[in-house]
């Protein structure tokens, strides 16, 4: 059947058409997110959490220098390892190398955190440390990708993107998954990508982490040249031609998917660049986040940035901590690196935890800190380094549900394996979907002739971590 003159291709459309608010930008940016694939939260039972906050360590922060205390480690530094190192390393390393920073109790819980994190140390009864987890790759590309789609060999859809398909977007205005200068390495978009779900369901990416967080913004979200109304009128005209195309041009099933980006672009024009301008913030709240100090400004904009997001609607939210440089990952120069690491972001995290604490948010936001792997307790090299370890690592989780002041599960005497309640990467996806009151075994998405989930076909769910 021949195409009627009126009628331009898809392509021609977007190419030609005024719409002129950031449009095609939003296209390279991600698709609307719906309530659901039913117009709905799909919730399988009751949680107290409704959004997360993910912050992620990339380069894999040293268990044994932060958060999983091992007075062991230090009574025999220099020693021997006394068991079998893992049949798998990344790189060779030698005796044992304690930590050379002091622990110290804090909280009513008592717990021991490092001198590295002072200012988490004061929240630690609301952080329940993850001491067990696990993963099964030793290479930062294969470990991010588990740790962001529970798959270290195949392009799966992350751990937003399956929050988001299950649950939707609480704004309607706003997209339900971002991701706040994340890194293009390693894995890159696939860490934050919807693979087989539906587009829409994948994260916007603000900004990169090679550059400053201050660039972590929608490019020409505004428009200067068309009014809302002339803008209203436009996207109306597309949506009609648009239907009619697809009466046409079955064929063309992604029009419905792409109408949606255009409106959702649109949308956003009315709350975009308010959550974006951190002017309106009092001074006293820069401070609690660090912006007023150049060691922490940047990381401190991102975790304001996320608590503004999660207070307007976004359904996950991560903020990333990595730079072309340094990273967390001290192979050498272990005391350097990661003082600087931990000077950068211990005073933000303590903001944010505190910021939504008394805002009545961390009752239902949960907070996942982590890396995709820990370290040896071993040296390599000099006695200043520490290899890759994703045999026993710690992360931690807050609020949402989480019973703060404890800590989940044991590595062995020196740190190096999961011995006590040994958690997964499945297992942390899987806690936290039943968190946000997801079933992680019926989360699933038919593609290729089989069903798919986060979880694969593993997952256990920790309800040890629950308050």
């Amino acid at each position: 059947m021949p195409r009627p003159a009126h009628l331009m291709t898809r392509r021609q459309q977007l190419q030609s058409t005024a719409v002129g608010f950031g449009g095609l930008a939003m296209a390279a940016l991600g698709h609307e997110l719906a309530a659901s694939e039913a117009g709905r939260p799909l919730r399988h039972h009751s949680a107290q959490a409704r959004r997360v906050i993910f912050m992620f360590m990339k380069g894999g922060p040293s268990q044994v220098d932060t958060f999983d205390y091992k007075p062991q480690l230090q009574q025999d530094h220099g020693k021997p390892l006394p068991f079998d190192k893992p049949r798998i390393q990344f790189a060779p390393t030698n005796n044992l190398l304690g930590s050379p920073w002091r622990f110290r109790q804090h909280g009513e819980s008592g717990i021991h955190v490092s001198e590295l994190f002072p200012n988490v140390a004061e929240c630690i009864d609301d952080i329940c440390l993850l001491n067990s987890v696990h993963g099964t790759n030793a290479a930062h590309g294969g470990a991010a990708l588990k740790l962001h789609t529970g798959s270290d060999n195949f392009v799966r859809p992350s751990v937003g993107a399956w929050v988001s398909y299950g649950l939707g977007t609480e704004n309607q205005n706003l997209p339900s998954f971002v991701t706040i200068c994340p890194t293009l390495a390693h894995g890159g978009l696939n860490n934050w990508g919807s693979a087989f779900l539906p587009a829409r369901h994948q994260g916007i990416p603000l900004g990169v982490a090679s550059q400053p967080a201050t660039a972590a913004n929608v490019r020409y979200i505004s428009n200067q040249s068309y009014t809302r109304g002339t803008q209203r009128v436009q996207l109306d005209l597309l949506q009609q031609l648009n239907r009619d195309s697809q009466e046409l041009l079955p064929a063309e099933n992604d029009l419905e998917a792409r109408i949606r980006t255009w409106e959702l672009a649109f949308r956003m024009q009315s709350e975009m660049p308010r959550l974006q301008d951190l002017t309106s913030e009092s001074q006293v709240t820069h401070q609690m986040y660090g912006l007023d100090d150049p060691m922490t400004e940047d990381f401190g904009r991102q975790c304001l940035m996320a608590r503004r997001f999660a207070e307007a609607g976004v359904r996950f939210i991560q903020v990333t901590h990595s730079d072309t440089k340094v990273q967390w990952d001290q192979h050498g120069d272990l005391r350097n690196g990661h003082t600087k690491n931990a000077r950068e972001v211990d005073k933000p995290i303590a903001g944010l935890l505190k910021d939504l604490k008394q805002r009545g948010l961390l009752e239902d936001t949960l907070v996942v800190w982590g890396g995709e792997f820990g370290r040896t307790p071993t040296a390599q090299g000099t006695s200043d380094g520490r290899d890759h370890n994703p045999e026993g690592f710690t992360m931690w989780m807050a609020g949402g549900g989480v019973r703060g002041g404890q800590r989940y599960g044991a590595t062995d005497i020196y740190g190096y394996y999961a011995e006590q309640n040994p958690m997964h990467i499945h297992d942390v996806h899987a806690t936290l979907l039943h968190l946000m009151g997801l079933n992680h075994e019926s989360l699933t998405y038919r593609h290729a002739g089989r069903d798919f989930r986060l979880t694969d076909v593993a997952g256990k769910v920790h309800t040890g971590v629950f308050s």
